[in-house]
């Protein structure tokens, strides 16, 4: 990352979380860089270039990013438009920008060294497939109350815990630690801290910062685990979607989530949904995510 990125970001960031973040970095925690098919693609998006045959053949000769795109668009939230025959199809129907944002999301998964703790690292991409897929469906169902995009949804549920795979991949003992391999947990902020002097949401702010993804899914990325610090507005109201897809992703588990006492009220009043709205919502989730694997 360059120093001038290095610098906006951490002065965005403030004192402490800036310098935490400097340390991170001059520590040996890696911000992997965007692949080739998502730096062409921003040529095209920066320079207003929507030629969408063009940008069919940028994602075509990534063979990988472009069976998971089709495999994306297969979620219920883009029912509507199914099936689809080509890359040409998607950027028809889902539209160009929205498209640009899955294909990031997608290219993201690609990171990881699956040579070590290769369990952990499909645990992990299995657990934020689940939770970007939920999103969507959450942010389609609630975009007139919420004016949040499935594709925006789908970027921020696979980005949102990109800060814990970069701290697996620099600390080897975080995922012992943080009890990653046992169901139901997940990482505790607390002894995140205490562990390891690290913040998985600050390194995922940094990800997303680097991968100039929107400021409002930046900013729900930072403070996912933190919605009472964030004022009414868009990033707001995706920390909700996120929290909802996740007390949703164990729910279905049939396993506890310890953080959801701690905000469903502000959850619910951000999406609009009273707690008996919120069951039948949650049902009408997660048979819509079932069909979908079906």
């Amino acid at each position: 990352m360059s120093r001038t990125s290095l610098f906006e970001v951490t002065q965005s960031l403030g004192e402490v979380d800036g310098a935490r973040i400097k340390r991170l970095l001059e520590g040996g925690v890696k911000i992997p860089p965007q692949p080739r098919v998502v730096e062409e693609l921003r040529k095209y998006m920066t320079r207003k270039e929507f030629d969408v045959r063009a940008l069919a053949r940028v994602i075509n000769q990534d063979p990988g990013v472009t069976a998971m795109l089709f495999k994306v668009v297969g979620n219920a939230a883009y029912h509507q438009h199914q099936p689809f025959e080509s890359v040409e199809d998607i950027l028809h129907a889902v539209g160009v920008r929205q498209t640009f944002n899955l294909v990031q999301a997608i290219a993201l998964t690609g990171m990881g060294d699956i040579k070590k703790n290769r369990l952990a690292y499909e645990a992990f991409w299995s657990r934020s497939q689940v939770v970007a897929q939920l999103a969507m469906l959450i942010a389609d169902e609630r975009i007139a109350v919420c004016n949040i995009f499935p594709d925006q949804a789908y970027m921020a549920g696979i980005f949102h815990d990109c800060g814990v795979l970069l701290l697996m991949q620099r600390f080897p003992t975080y995922c012992a630690e943080m009890k990653l391999d046992q169901p139901g947990c997940w990482t505790c902020m607390v002894e995140e801290d205490r562990k390891f002097n690290a913040d998985h949401c600050v390194v995922g702010y940094l990800v997303a910062r680097h991968w100039h993804l929107p400021e409002f899914i930046c900013d729900a990325i930072r403070y996912h685990h933190a919605i009472n610090e964030l004022d009414m507005h868009a990033s707001r109201t995706m920390v909700a979607i996120l929290q909802l897809a996740i007390d949703i992703y164990y729910r279905d588990q049939r396993v506890p989530h310890p953080e959801w006492e701690q905000v469903k009220d502000e959850v619910m009043a951000e999406l609009g949904l009273d707690s008996d709205a919120l069951l039948e919502f949650v049902d009408i989730i997660i048979e819509r995510f079932h069909g979908d694997a079906h």
